[in-house]
């Protein structure tokens, strides 16, 4: 049975994956990365409230933002034009590979949908020997 996703789940899904480690980019965000060490790079992304990231019904700043890597522009484009899910974009990151959604709305994801996510991420940064082992382990 399948359950709805929850933030607490975030965590544990980055931790599990191969080489990933939990740290800092672009200043002080806190972001998960891969491989572990110097040469990580950012698969998931714990943002900060900001003003390129508003929300257009309140006119609040986001609180709670997850950005969370695509593998390409039209990946996102599908999860983000899905009406189904509760990820979008903004303007901010109109030329990245990354779509951002609330933790306040990780329940309308199933714990599947959210870890199938947060694994292309995850492929889509980690180095090719990495992904392909984690492939042919079965896992992605």
């Amino acid at each position: 049975m399948t359950r709805p996703a929850r933030p607490e789940d975030v965590d544990e899904i980055c931790a599990a994956l191969p080489s990933t480690e939990f740290g800092t980019s672009w200043g002080d965000v806190p972001t998960w990365k891969v491989p572990a060490g110097a040469k990580g790079r950012g698969f998931l992304l714990y943002r900060k409230p900001g003003p390129t990231a508003i929300d257009p019904r309140t006119g609040e700043r986001y609180q709670d933002l997850l950005v969370i890597m695509t593998s390409s522009l039209a990946d996102r484009a599908s999860l983000v034009e899905d009406d189904s899910t509760p990820f979008f974009t903004i303007d901010h990151f109109r030329d990245y590979n990354a779509v951002l959604v609330q933790q306040s709305r990780l329940g309308e994801l199933t714990l599947e949908e959210l870890t199938e996510v947060i694994h292309e991420a995850w492929l889509a940064v980690a180095p090719g020997r990495l992904a392909k082992e984690f492939l042919a382990d079965g896992q992605g």
